[in-house]
């Protein structure tokens, strides 16, 4: 397609004052159907915000592949419109300012409604007319899965199956190939009831890779939030036009749904594509700058997301879209749930500081199309009172980013520590977050089912290299290693990085099933970071945005130790769902719908000089069921010795279980010291002694 140029042919709009010429202010962007508006042959309803502009010309392609433009006779608050003859489906548009001269590089303004976007050999992008058909869903419908029950598995499309040997080679990478049946069975396996998928809006990449020769892999830098990545898509799809990846993309989230999965979309709508003042407009900047970005009192962008520009949620246009999205995913695409990056931004007011009562989270919580839709908070940015964990308004769940760093501290950087001879931290900060951080979102009236406990996520080392590494090692990123966090709280436990030395492997391997198994057994909502159950490494690098290739990609040709790590993390999981079953399902939101009891190595309950002395590494957690019986008992030894623990008994026991001290059993069902394992099924009374090995967790049936 040709560049714009001033000679281009002229469409005409139609005339006069009859229901051809009337056209609508909305729907926003291009709509061929406009509820209360006659149907004009051969006409589309287009509508763009643009306040800052005196005049709007659409650029379009027509049915014979020439490029077209006409203007937008009509505005009403801020916002041109009119009817467009000859914009059909499949065609090619974009907006510029009527009279404006035109770019030279003939990148024109994408509609930020548009239903899909492309970008040209010249480098320029535009969007397509997609026309909204119906999709057969059949009678499969969204799962609906509890929270509770809820196991969130983050996983990036391409990436997941793009080296998978059981998926065909031309699915590998796509939308369809995540939902082929080999991952299907592979996310049942592990009990995954959620994946969260990194960014699948329409992305492109900032200039500062392009100069370096690198992809933003991860997609965090929108240009299209209504319109699907069409690279996700099989080749087959592509060529055949937007309609197609939309449908590809549908049918992956059909099968998922069939499978009893739910699919939530990491969505970014803190900043967008056009990143600082300085960078090439392509949409929102040139249409409607001032309202759509913050801005300081002298016309400069106010950042708060680090990456040159910042949506305005005080402005009823940004919020709109927003909205407007939400509802197209979960309408058209039937999308479960959403997370929010860098989520502060969103929240913030006019005077820059983040209120849970933000008219954007009321607008979620008002919209009834949002219902029972998950939302999920990055509950941070990088500017003043950014960290906001526990904060968010009911309704939302938080990225817990304390449970992360308390559970990498006691398992990983402590085990480091006691290794050097130093002292570690006592259970006491173990012990919340397994209980489900309650002190950090009880202040905004939640409970335990508003935490989204991680320990890893797509930002940061993967669990392997977590125990496999001191230090990040991204110098591939070409930013000389000083991109990425170099606060980790990990261990190499005395090697750095991959080694052939099997007894610190061994190690290694117990570390991140200690991780693994105290993600599986906390109150609150684990998430699993695609690859961490099965060992992926990233040789160090922990911030990995920039590699889309094998570093990244996951590998299911697996090591012996990878084998194990995948066996403990289904076995662990399972359990989970035993310790489940009992539990009603506001568990844990309310504090009398759940028990845990706490006791020391000598089967007495923890008393306060025990919580609070840094030497008390070793605590028992009884778990049970209101007018039910016990669920469990988890044993956690994070000394370096071994530990002999006389397993609960008295009357702390009796009061907690409602029955005899001489009828409690207690059933070993797993340890995370693979040399344990063969104790298995072994049942102890209460009271009895059970050696738990140096550095593991011990888990009975109760």
């Amino acid at each position: 397609m040709a560049q714009p140029s001033a000679d281009v042919p002229v469409s005409p709009s139609p005339a006069g004052s009859g229901p051809e010429r009337f056209s609508r202010s909305f729907p926003r962007g291009v709509a061929a159907s406009v509820p209360g508006l006659s149907p004009v042959a051969d006409a589309v309803n287009v509508a763009v915000f643009a306040p800052e502009l005196d005049g709007v010309d659409v650029w379009f392609t027509d049915p014979d592949g020439s490029l077209m433009r006409t203007s937008l006779p009509d505005t009403t608050d801020g916002v041109f419109h009119g009817r467009v003859e000859g914009l059909r489906p499949g065609a090619r548009y974009a907006f510029w300012e009527h009279g404006a001269e035109l770019p030279e590089n003939g990148q024109l303004l994408v509609d930020p409604y548009a239903r899909a976007v492309e970008e040209y050999e010249d480098g320029s992008f535009w969007g397509v007319f997609v026309e909204e058909h119906g999709f057969d869903w059949g009678s499969v419908a969204r799962p609906h899965v509890p929270w509770r029950d809820t196991v969130v598995y983050e996983a990036h499309v391409k990436g997941q199956t793009k080296l998978h040997p059981d998926i065909p080679e031309e699915l590998r990478g796509t939308y369809a190939g995540f939902a082929h049946p080999a991952m299907i069975e592979h996310l049942a396996s592990l009990g995954v009831t959620t994946v969260e998928l990194l960014p699948i809006h329409f992305h492109i990449d900032e200039p500062h890779l392009q100069d370096m020769g690198l992809p933003n892999y991860w997609g965090y830098n929108t240009l299209g939030f209504f319109a699907p990545h069409q690279a996700y898509a099989t080749a087959a799809a592509q060529a055949a036009g937007p309609a197609a990846v939309r449908d590809e993309l549908k049918g992956m989230v059909k099968l998922l749904h069939a499978a009893g999965i739910e699919v939530v979309l990491d969505v970014v709508f803190n900043h967008t594509a056009e990143g600082g003042q300085g960078q090439q407009a392509l949409s929102w900047r040139g249409l409607a700058d001032r309202h759509y970005y913050r801005h300081t009192e002298d016309g400069a962008y106010f950042d708060t997301t680090g990456v040159g520009n910042t949506l305005d949620f005080n402005e009823p246009a940004v919020i709109r879209m927003a909205m407007d999205s939400l509802r197209y995913w979960v309408e058209e695409f039937h999308i479960d749930g959403f997370r929010f990056d860098l989520a502060v931004s969103l929240g913030r007011d006019a005077a820059n500081h983040f209120t849970a009562s933000h008219p954007f989270f009321t607008a979620i919580a008002a919209s009834e199309a949002l219902t029972g839709v998950k939302m999920i908070a990055e509950p941070w940015d990088v500017s003043m009172g950014g960290w906001q964990t526990g904060s968010f308004p009911r309704g939302f769940a938080d990225w817990n980013d304390k449970f992360r760093d308390t559970v990498r501290e006691f398992w990983v950087a402590d085990h480091g520590r006691l290794a050097a001879g130093d002292h570690g931290a006592s259970v006491a900060r173990l012990a919340g977050a397994l209980a489900g951080s309650r002190d950090l979102f009880s202040k905004s009236g939640r409970g335990a089912l508003a935490s989204v406990n991680l320990v890893t996520a797509h930002d940061g080392f993967t669990l392997r290299d977590l125990v496999s590494y001191d230090r990040k090692h991204n110098e591939d990123n070409g930013e000389e290693n000083r991109d990425g966090h170099s606060h980790n709280n990990s261990f190499n436990h005395g090697v750095e990085g991959q080694t052939g030395d099997q007894d610190v492997n061994a190690e290694r391997l117990k570390t991140a099933s200690n991780v693994m198994a105290t993600l599986a057994l906390s109150l609150g909502v684990p998430m699993i970071t695609a690859g961490d159950e099965m060992g992926k490494t990233q040789e160090g690098n922990n911030n990995a945005y920039c590699q889309d290739n094998p570093m990244s990609w996951l590998h299911w040709n697996l090591t012996e130790h990878q084998r194990q790590m995948l066996q403990t993390t289904r076995d662990l999981f399972r359990i989970r769902k035993e310790f489940l079953a009992n539990q009603p399902y506001s568990y844990p939101a309310r504090e009398d719908s759940g028990f845990l009891f706490w006791f020391n190595g000598n089967g007495d309950p923890l008393q306060q000089d025990e919580w609070t002395n840094p030497g008390t590494r070793l605590m028992q957690l009884l778990i049970g069921s209101p007018g039910s019986d016990m669920d469990g008992l988890v044993v956690f030894n994070g000394t370096l010795e071994d530990q002999e623990v006389a397993l609960p008994h008295g009357e702390a026991l009796a009061e907690f279980s409602g029955r005899p001290e001489d009828r409690a059993r207690f059933e070993l069902r797993y340890s995370t010291d693979p040399g344990d394992l063969g104790h298995q099924g072994v049942i102890r009374r209460a009271g009895e002694a059970h050696t738990v090995t140096a550095n593991s967790i011990s888990i009975f049936r109760a």
